[in-house]
């Protein structure tokens, strides 16, 4: 049933497919508004935003005009705000000048539990907490009790904190069976601190909110998935075996065959430092102008053909913007193609930290195709490139002057969106769709139907609650809720400071989990030297060289389920509830699904030789490594270096493929 808008004397109620989603009267109104004013301040990719409403009204009162409903303060009052449902929508248009923000209360069930937020790193559950949504660098540390946040925080806002991510999306689901996407790309905050009510705050006059309801999580996750478009397939490639990470110039390929010499099942080689580097004091950075360098690279070329020959392919890096000291800015800036100083004609500079670089303006539709063309298309898909990390896309700064106009207030979180078009049509435009693969960090509403594959940004070399390895479960998890399928993240970790490096048990335990993921991937991080790497010794790299067999043994399984994404929605890596509805599993975070036949538990934290493992569900489970059975239930599972917690259905149709990797070593 499409929603639908009703008023009495003293009340306002929408419903849609039979439930009431919004209900308002003069003791409990539902929707405020107000003048705002933001203030905003960046810090590489770091933002505190703070903002003092004026004129906070409360609209107790309603009318309806026609089809639509009329908001006012007061018997009699102008309105203020009018409500008109068209399909599954409601739409939401303030009438009076200047009036900018809009506070609405939707109807919330008792108990009742909600999830998505786009890709969010600490909480699966979002219940109970508030959830801004505005794209940025997650923070480091982000927990503000620990003395890494702290130092953090002093050097830059970088500290972060539990709702900081780079891929935020306004769109929930709920254990109703119901799911609410803002179609806004404002800064919002999704409020769920108050059992009694869904709170949803919008910085824009005219927005709408889209309903879907469906008799299962499963079918919700799926609409919501053709709603935000589909992921396109991973390559097989991508799938078959591990992607090393080394930026190490030409020693780069002495390293790669001792890895493979280990045993190790390579597709991919992927060194981001093929442009060059810049060394700062945060670390190795490297140098921001997209093409060859054969000062780092010398016969690069020649490198890319020998590993065609045996099955490897070759990845680079990229990300949106021009360092001013490279060709490609002084081009772009002699095209009209960067953003530009409101207060002049000048390119608009951002601080990435110790450098300075252009934005390249993609609301103007020649310096998209420009940089889709010249940079993606000739200088990485011609040169031999089948991959490339792209980058970034959270630090558009909100005083610069747009192509098209554009507010950027509004444009910031719709950023990434356009640099995922970007990467996406330049790759269609070599016909390399589902063979050539670029994978992203930064997200909002709508990136799904370009991104193939997101990573979960740079989490911290530890074991921390909230920027650890952990937090790449609830990241895969949560986005996956909202239409991204497929996740990974850092073999590893990335971001080590303040002396916080790398243990070979994190590393030995990142294989491990890297293993289960749709595409396994190293990386060095933002200080190699520091920091122990897949080849530091011995013993670390016959761990990820046994978890790279297990990764490419996998891949048949890992095809349907690409495949099955595809057709359906559903994510590679699922919550246990999406499959077992059960209340004491909506929370769970740590452990996961791997498709509907496997359920992965990684270890999760420091020095421990085995976990508590939830098997859902009615029927036996199957113990990966041992062949034992296990009846559903909770169950302590020993969990020695290559056998992280795993376990199948034995009726699976893939049991007889699972079976063999009991003999993996």
């Amino acid at each position: 049933m499409p929603l639908t808008i009703a008023t009495g004397y003293d009340w306002l109620s929408c419903h849609h497919a039979g439930r009431e989603v919004l209900r308002s009267t003069p003791a409990a109104p539902a929707i405020f508004v107000a003048k705002g004013q933001p203030i905003v301040t960046m810090v590489r990719g770091n933002f505190d935003i703070t903002d003092t409403p004026q004129e906070r009204t409360a609209l107790a009162f309603a009318q309806m005009d026609g089809e639509s409903a009329l908001l006012s303060a007061a018997p009699g009052a102008p309105p203020m705000l009018r409500l008109s449902a068209a399909g599954d929508s409601l739409r939401i248009e303030t009438l009076q000048p200047g009036f900018d923000r809009v506070w609405i209360n939707l109807v919330a069930q008792p108990g009742e539990h909600v999830w998505g937020g786009g890709e969010q790193m600490s909480y699966l559950d979002l219940s109970g907490r508030r959830f801004p949504i505005w794209t940025s660098e997650p923070g480091v540390g982000r927990d503000k009790s620990t003395e890494l946040t702290r130092l953090m925080d002093a050097q830059g806002m970088a500290g972060g904190d539990y709702w900081w991510t780079n891929y935020p999306q306004p769109t929930f689901l709920t254990s109703s069976l119901i799911a609410c996407h803002l179609d806004s790309s404002a800064y919002s905050v999704l409020d769920f601190s108050d059992p009694a009510r869904h709170r949803i705050e919008v910085w824009e006059g005219a927005f709408s909110l889209e309903f879907f309801a469906d008799d299962t999580i499963a079918g919700l996750v799926g609409q919501l998935s053709t709603r935000f478009g589909r992921q396109p397939p991973l390559p097989d490639w991508a799938i078959g075996g591990a992607i090393v990470g080394l930026k190490h110039g030409e020693a780069s390929f002495t390293r790669l065959e001792r890895i493979l010499e280990a045993g190790a099942q390579v597709s991919g080689l992927w060194c981001e430092d093929w442009i060059g580097i810049r060394q700062t004091t945060f670390g190795r950075r490297l140098f921001w102008d997209w093409s060859w360098n054969p000062a780092r690279y010398p016969a690069l070329p020649d490198r890319i053909a020998e590993l065609a020959a045996k099955g490897i392919r070759f990845l680079g890096y990229v990300n949106p913007y021009l360092a001013d000291d490279g060709a490609q800015y002084q081009e772009a800036l002699s095209a009209g193609y960067l953003a530009l100083r409101q207060d002049s004609d000048a390119p608009y500079l951002v601080d990435f930290g110790e450098f300075d670089c252009g934005v390249v303006d993609f609301t103007n539709p020649a310096a998209l195709d420009w940089f889709a063309e010249r940079v993606i298309g000739r200088e990485m898909l011609d040169f031999g490139l089948s991959g490339w990390m792209a980058d970034f896309g959270e630090y558009l700064p909100v005083d610069l002057r747009l192509h098209d106009g554009s507010d950027p207030m509004l444009m910031h979180n719709r950023w990434p969106v356009l640099w995922a078009e970007c990467n996406a049509k330049a790759i269609a435009s070599r016909g390399k769709t589902g063979d050539a693969m670029f994978f992203m960090r930064a997200g909002f509403s709508g990136v799904q139907a370009h991104c193939p594959l997101l990573w979960a940004g740079d989490q911290s070399v530890d074991f921390t609650r909230h920027d650890g390895i952990g937090t790449v479960l609830t990241a895969a998890l949560s986005a996956g809720l909202v239409g991204n399928a497929c996740s990974h993240s850092d073999v590893g970790g990335y971001t080590s400071l303040h002396g916080n490096v790398r243990t070979a048990d994190l590393l030995m335990r990142w294989c491990e989990l890297g293993a289960f993921s749709p595409v396994m991937r190293s990386h060095e991080g933002n200080r190699p030297d520091d920091n122990l790497q897949i080849d530091s010794s011995d013993a670390i790299l016959a761990q990820f060289a046994a978890m790279s067999k297990v990764h490419a043994i996998l891949a048949p399984y890992v095809r349907h389920l690409s495949d099955e994404a595809v057709a359906t929605g559903l994510p590679v890596q699922r919550p246990l509830f999406l499959h077992y509805f059960e209340e004491p599993l909506f929370a769970v975070q740590d452990q996961y699904l791997y498709g509907a036949d496997m359920l992965v538990a990684p270890i999760v934290q420091a020095k421990v030789t085995g976990r508590s493992v939830i098997l859902p569900g009615e029927q036996p489970w199957r113990h990966l490594w041992s062949g034992k059975d296990f009846a559903p239930g909770t169950h302590f599972v020993d969990s020695p270096y290559g056998q992280p917690p795993v376990f199948y259905r034995p009726e699976s149709r893939f049991a007889p493929l699972f079976a063999t990797l009991e003999t993996v070593q």
